[in-house]
Order: structure tokens, then C-alpha cells, then sequence
């Protein structure tokens, strides 16, 4: 068996667990192996993928592992490195520099804008030293769509830039292995590595607080400038803020309505006409750049 083989085996979760249970079962390599002797925690497909692989090869009374020591070298090496990533190495988690606590203090506050009539005033009154003369030349509606453009384009690049994709990927690759191996073991009815890996699940708790972290980053950057635009809008058009010819939209189906009328459900028109230029812009924008959504697969 050459060592490519051998660590492509021990890289499926399945095959790492059977390898294990072969070689404790056969005294470290020192004695032969039957199928009856392991055909309770072992698939009759696994069990022949050892032997095609050259893992096991045939001895007197049975079969025997191939190369015990090399075996027992890869087997200790995994699981030394059952908390350290792909590249062996211990995934850290990534701390928020102090900055970014500002920024999520300040998001925060702002959040708060929906519900507070003080900040969301407060906020919005600065905005309109902006929008104003926007305002003053395009109709609400085109406002609308540049605000959703620009939005989008800080969203997706601050997206882009701030989320760590590596880590999140070397997250998930070991969730997944764990959720993998769990499920082999459960398929077998091995309670000896059903409890083995619930201890490394319990170890490894920490991944979804260091997850949640490195996606939420990046969010309460966006939500820093994306939270004062939407409370600007609601404050133009709830506040009476609008001009005297700014009435609303026509719809297909739904026909003239108004900005503050609801539209899907309970949802405003301004509200909805804004998520759908949001999201048409993000779409636009990503294959624009060439950026793809960040996900711990992706």
C-alpha cells in the first residue's frame, strides 16, 4: 500500500474509523483478522476496500495489516490533529480589534432607530444633508434605486474583504467530519466511537461561537451604512418628508399605489421597491466584480 493510498483513505471519516477498528482489533497488527471478527462495526464494503487497497493482505488463518507501525504512525498523527485543521494547524479564533466593537456599539445604536423617534430624527436629519440635493433632482423612486446600488456595492466589497473564508471552510470541513464519522459509527452500531467522537464535539463547541463570529464581522460594518439609509427612507416617507408630486408607484397587478401602502403582506411599497432594487443590485454587482457570496462552502 503506498502512502497516497493510505491517506486518502484516512481522509474519509468512514475509512479512518474502520482502519481504527482493524487495528485494535487485530492487537496492533499482531494477530490475523476474519470478516466474523469485525463484521459488526465494519460495511462488507469496507472491509474489501482494505483489502483492494493492499491495507490488509492475506496471511495464514485470516488477514493481516499490511504495515502495522505505518498504520499506527497515521492513525496517531490523525488524531493528534483531530482539533487542528487541513493544514494541520489549530484554527484560532479571530478576535475583534477594537474598532470593530466600535462599529458594532454604533450599528447597535443606530438598530435601535427603528423602534427610538429621537435617533431615528437625529440620523436621519444628518442623512438629508446628503440626500437632499439628490433628492432635489431625481424622483423618489430613482433615489431609491441609487441608495439600493450603492448599498449593494459596499455590502458585497466589505463582504468580501472581511470575511476570512479560510477559516470558515476549515470550520465546516471539520463539522462536517465529525458529523460524518457520527453518522458511519451510528450505521455501524459502534458505541466505542460514537462516544470517542461526542468528546470531540464537545472539544470542538467552541467552532460555532468562532463561526458566528467571523460571519457577523463583516455584517455589523454593513450595518453601520446600510441601517441610517433605511432609516432615512422611512423617515421621508413616514415623517411627510416627500414632495407634493413623490405620490408612489405603478405596479403590475397591484396598480397606483403609495409609498406607505402595504404591498406583499404587510410589507410598505417603499419597503419592498427597495429590497427588490437591493437585491437586483447585489446580483449585478457580484458578477460585475467577480465576487462570489461568502459561505463557509464556497
Amino acid at each position: 500500500m503506498s502512502e497516497p493510498q493510505l491517506a486518502s483513505l484516512l481522509e474519509e471519516p468512514a475509512m479512518r474509523d474502520a482502519i481504527a477498528v482493524v487495528f485494535e482489533r487485530s492487537d496492533g497488527g499482531r494477530e490475523e483478522l476474519q470478516w466474523a471478527d469485525v463484521r459488526n462495526a465494519l460495511s462488507s464494503d469496507q472491509w474489501g476496500r482494505l483489502i483492494r487497497t493492499g491495507t490488509l493482505v492475506e496471511g495464514s488463518s485470516g488477514f493481516a495489516i499490511a504495515d502495522p507501525d505505518r498504520i499506527q504512525r497515521a492513525l496517531e498523527e490523525r488524531d493528534q490533529g483531530s482539533e487542528p485543521d487541513e493544514n494541520g494547524d489549530e484554527i484560532e479564533a479571530e478576535p475583534w480589534a477594537w474598532y470593530d466593537k466600535a462599529v458594532g456599539l454604533t450599528a447597535l445604536a443606530f438598530f435601535m432607530g427603528y423602534w427610538n423617534t429621537g435617533i431615528r430624527n437625529t440620523v436621519a436629519s444628518f442623512d438629508d444633508l446628503v440626500l437632499a440635493p439628490i433628492t432635489d433632482v431625481l424622483p423618489f423612486y430613482a433615489v431609491i434605486i441609487l441608495l439600493a446600488i450603492v448599498t449593494g456595492l459596499y455590502s458585497t466589497v466589505l463582504q468580501a474583504r472581511l470575511t476570512n473564508t479560510e477559516k470558515l471552510q476549515a470550520y465546516q470541513k471539520r463539522m462536517n467530519d465529525l458529523q460524518e464519522r457520527q453518522k458511519a459509527a451510528k450505521e455501524r452500531g459502534d458505541d466505542e466511537a460514537l462516544e470517542r467522537i461526542r468528546e470531540e464535539q464537545m472539544a470542538a463547541a467552541g467552532d460555532q461561537l468562532g463561526m458566528f463570529k467571523l460571519q457577523f464581522r463583516p455584517m455589523v460594518w454593513i450595518m453601520l451604512l446600510t441601517i441610517p439609509v433605511f432609516l432615512w427612507l422611512r423617515w421621508k416617507v413616514r415623517g411627510g418628508h416627500l414632495g407634493s408630486g413623490e405620490t408612489g408607484l405603478v405596479v403590475p397587478l397591484a396598480g397606483a399605489v403609495s409609498w406607505q401602502d402595504p404591498l406583499v403582506g404587510p410589507m410598505a411599497t417603499w419597503i419592498v421597491w427597495y429590497f427588490l432594487c437591493s437585491m437586483a443590485s447585489r446580483q449585478l454587482i457580484r458578477k460585475t466584480l467577480a465576487i462570489q457570496p461568502a459561505s463557509p462552502s464556497s
